[in-house]
């Protein structure tokens, strides 16, 4: 076989390579993308849900530890309350993950409650503080 024809059959063979690489990576972006927007609209659907002694959304109260989705649409959240010995305890984070699997493109949630860091009024969102008028 002349090199010609080898370095032809190399050369289409690296173009093909490379464009498999570039689509993969354009599809990579664009999953990642899918993600950063589903996780803005979990966290539009917390800001709907708010703890039930103080009227703030449990987002800018600063309830909510972690907010973490997959590429597959599960949503895994780490949520804390005002007080450990907190009336809603038991209850709560069940309402939370409805709320969270009621948004479209969620798969599944799954709250852990936690305890460490302990809640303070540091956590609450600037918006918060001023409209329990703390600023």
């Amino acid at each position: 076989m002349p090199d010609h024809a080898f370095s032809a059959q190399g050369e289409a063979s690296l173009e093909t390579r490379f464009t498999s690489l570039v689509v993969e990576k354009s599809k990579q972006k664009e999953k990642e993308a899918a993600r950063k927007e589903l996780k803005e609209t979990v966290i539009a659907a917390l800001r709907q849900v708010y703890d039930p002694e103080i009227p703030i959304n449990i987002y800018d109260l600063g309830l909510i530890y972690r907010v973490e989705v997959s590429s597959k649409g599960m949503v895994y959240l780490d949520m804390t309350l005002t007080a450990p010995g907190c009336p809603v305890a038991e209850t709560f984070p069940g309402m939370v993950e409805a709320a969270v699997r009621s948004v479209p493109g969620v798969f599944d949630a799954r709250v852990t409650l936690v305890w460490d860091p302990p809640w303070n009024q540091d956590n609450m969102s600037d918006e918060a503080k001023l409209e329990l008028g703390l600023l």
